[in-house]
This record gives structure tokens, sequence and C-alpha cells, in this order.
């Protein structure tokens, strides 16, 4: 709990993944109608629930991996939560290159995300 050792490896991305989800939680907050529309496309039941679930999700698994609570089954969840955002981008933007919406940033968290979890 609370290591911050940066000559392990594995510290700095932890801390990356962690910090790399708050912006996108504050876009949340700031453009919500964008986010429920995004939800809405890709089929989302109750998206007005889901960018909500998406946000708090968002700030205490992203705050919780900068600190370094619960890392491991911490990071799992984010994990899986950033598989489902990579399936949810390739639905609705059907493109791999970020810069046109696809899949690959949400892919490469993902991976990012399981390897701070697999060497916890």
């Amino acid at each position: 709990m609370f290591d911050f050792d940066l000559s392990n490896g594995y510290v700095p991305l932890r801390i990356m993944c962690g910090a790399f989800m708050l912006p996108n939680a504050w876009a949340k907050l700031r453009n919500p109608a964008g986010s429920v529309g995004f939800f809405e496309k890709a089929g989302y039941p109750y998206p007005q629930l889901f960018v909500k679930f998406a946000t708090a999700f968002e700030f205490v698994v992203g705050t919780a991996l900068v600190l370094g609570l619960y890392t491991m089954p911490v990071a799992w969840l984010a994990t899986a939560f950033m598989a489902v955002a990579t399936i949810s981008d390739l639905q609705v933007n059907k493109a791999w290159l970020w810069t046109k919406g696809g899949c690959e940033y949400p892919l490469f968290w993902c991976l990012c995300c399981g390897i701070v979890a697999a060497n916890s």
C-alpha cells in the first residue's frame, strides 16, 4: 500500500494507468451529453446511469492506482473496464486508430492495467 518505489518499473506504469483515467472521468463531468450519446450508440441501456457509473469508477479506480491502494484487485477491475471500453469503441466507431475514435487507445490501457495486475 502506498508504494512509490520508482525503481520498480511496474510502479510508474501503475501510477500512469491511474493518472490517465482521471482526465477521462473529468471529461465525462464536463460533457455528460457527449458521453450519454456515446453510450447510446454503443447500445447500453440507461446510458445516463452508465455515464455516472463510468465517471465514479474512473475517479475511484484511478485514484487507487495512483496511490497504490489494493493494487491487484483494482488493476484487474481496470483491465476489465478497459476491455469493455475497447469493445464499445470498436462497436461505435468501427476503427482501430485512436485518432479516428478507434479502439487502439483503450486496448493499450487495458493491456497496461493487466500487466500491472499480473505483477502486483
